[in-house]
């Protein structure tokens, strides 16, 4: 959901399942993270010996190339369970009660059939793409330092299948929702008012005093 949103947590089966998932997702965004870390480091190593030296980085392009599922997938899982995944809300932050948890086990339905079917192709496509009878396991390289394909397109099928274990797990929370009429479901991002942003804002604080 656009804005700030909370998971709320309980002793049930769908809310422990909810927290075996989630540091699974953080080893996913650190993973992110940190390949976004990596292509600072190899820009500054390419600029330093281009203006100096000149010798840039050999195969910087293939790096970004190499690194760029990663950084662009790994870390979707975590954003969607948080709601912190960049969506237009104009109508469903309008809507209550069943008629707003109807509208989003739709959505998480909807994306979850499209996760599956993408899920499905970039298997194949890694496939492909693997052959342990060729140097390196790899049908296909980067262009310029020859680089292996494959890993990053593995990353692609895990980060999705990820995604679609999340997806699962909000499809049940919604659907649970809206057959209970509950007001604040478990393991489902929940939109907070502004008062409810700073006092946890304040609660954060706290205990980094």
């Amino acid at each position: 959901m656009a804005g700030s949103a909370a998971v709320l947590e309980d002793s049930s089966l769908l809310s422990r399942l909810d927290r075996a998932l989630l540091p699974l997702e953080r080893f996913c965004a650190l993973l992110s993270g940190l390949a976004i870390f990596s292509l600072m480091f190899l820009a500054v190593y390419s600029v330093t010996g281009r203006k100096f030296f000149a010798s840039p980085l050999a195969g910087y392009v293939d790096y970004i190339e190499a690194a760029m599922p990663i950084i662009a997938i790994m870390g979707v899982s975590y954003v969607q369970r948080d709601g912190t995944h960049i969506r237009m809300d104009m109508l469903v932050s309008a809507l209550k009660g069943r008629i707003l948890w109807l509208f989003e086990l739709i959505s998480v339905l909807l994306i979850l059939l499209l996760i599956t079917a993408l899920t499905w192709g970039a298997w194949e496509h890694f496939e492909r793409s693997f052959d342990c009878a060729r140097p390196f396991c790899s049908r296909d390289s980067s262009v310029d330092i020859g680089l292996p394909i494959w890993p990053s397109k593995l990353v692609v099928p895990i980060a999705f299948g990820v995604l679609a274990l999340r997806l699962c797990l909000q499809a049940v929370g919604y659907g649970r929702a809206l057959l209970l009429g509950l007001e604040q479901p478990v393991a489902v991002p929940l939109n907070l008012t502004v008062a409810e942003q700073a006092e946890l804002e304040a609660r954060s604080l706290e205990g980094a005093d």
